[in-house]
């Protein structure tokens, strides 16, 4: 078994506090982050809230630390953060497939479903 597992993480920081109704800009910060880590990820865009991150379980928690520390030196007082990880063993995941295949998979099920119906 490696030694670092391969992690994928679903993730909603919520900067508190700010006096804003708007995160927009602590949320960018957040993603500058992401952007130089040099992970996987990508952010959920009309379809809920949060961020699907992959890469080694360490520098997958890392990255999220670095976000809190980011948007906490942009001037939020407070963050919480919502975190879902997952890691499997019994297959190979490549490298940025962790959960387009899952998604994939989900889909197929559907379409096969639906065109037994017909």
């Amino acid at each position: 078994m490696p030694s670092d597992l391969y992690a994928v993480a679903d993730f909603c920081l919520i900067p508190m506090g700010t006096g804003e109704s708007s995160v927009a800009e602590y949320i960018a910060e957040c993603q500058r982050v992401l952007e130089k880590s040099g992970l996987t990820f990508k952010v959920s865009m009309g379809n809920g809230y949060g961020t699907n991150l992959e890469g080694p379980w360490s520098e997958v928690s890392q990255a999220i630390h670095d976000c809190h520390t980011a948007v906490h030196a942009k001037g939020a007082p407070r963050v919480a953060t919502d975190i879902r990880i997952g890691t499997r063993v019994d297959r190979d995941t490549p490298v940025g497939d962790g959960n387009d295949h899952k998604v994939k998979r989900v889909e197929e099920i559907l379409a096969r479903e639906r065109a037994a119906a017909y």
